[in-house]
């Protein structure tokens, strides 16, 4: 299996069972992860080095209109899908393996973290992984240190309050706080 169809199969949400081939090629993208994200967190850079980092961690062109302010974390970078106008905060962490789809004009704030990762609840298979895409909807608002957990939908114009652990879909035009986060009132 070639990278991009590894990439696929795990946008699928398929099983990486621990010690497999598949598990040998989600190492091998995390070292690579690794290597670009300390080069990016490691001195200043201008705005244009920060979209070519995100572009090699990305593995695809990023919008000149995209924003971020390093420190940033990922251990996979090749399922990040990034919309216009996205600005991302300090100290954000993307466990995309599952993938992360952003929509356009989307604000995230520090210290977010966005997994798309999963274990099993059995013992006897919790090393393996169970991947599960994010998809966060055009002109979302994603407040300080919230966490959206994998399998989650945000709507178009939410906000997710600072944070907030995002367990379920929130719609869109809503405001969803608390822990686990719950719609508190609409837009």
């Amino acid at each position: 299996m070639n990278t991009e169809e590894y990439l696929v199969y795990l946008r699928e949400g398929k099983r990486v069972s621990a010690g497999s081939g598949l598990h040998e090629i989600m190492h091998r993208l995390s070292q690579e992860a690794l290597e670009i994200t300390a080069e990016l967190n490691n001195g200043y850079h201008s705005p244009e080095e920060i979209r070519s980092l995100m572009e090699r961690l990305t593995g695809r062109k990023i919008d000149p209109s995209f924003s971020m302010f390093p420190p940033f974390y990922s251990e996979c970078g090749r399922n990040i899908f990034l919309g216009k106008n996205v600005f991302i905060n300090f100290g954000c962490h993307f466990q995309d393996q599952g993938g992360i789809y952003i929509g356009d004009g989307t604000l995230i704030g520090s210290g977010v973290v966005i997994a798309t990762i999963n274990h099993d609840l059995d013992p006897a298979r919790r090393h393996d992984n169970i991947p599960s895409p994010v998809h966060i909807g055009k002109n979302v608002w994603i407040g300080s240190h919230a966490t959206i957990l994998p399998g989650v939908t945000v709507g178009d114009d939410a906000v997710i309050a600072a944070g907030a652990v995002v367990t379920k879909d929130v719609p869109e035009k809503t405001v969803a706080a608390g822990v686990p986060a719950r719609v508190i009132r609409n837009i």
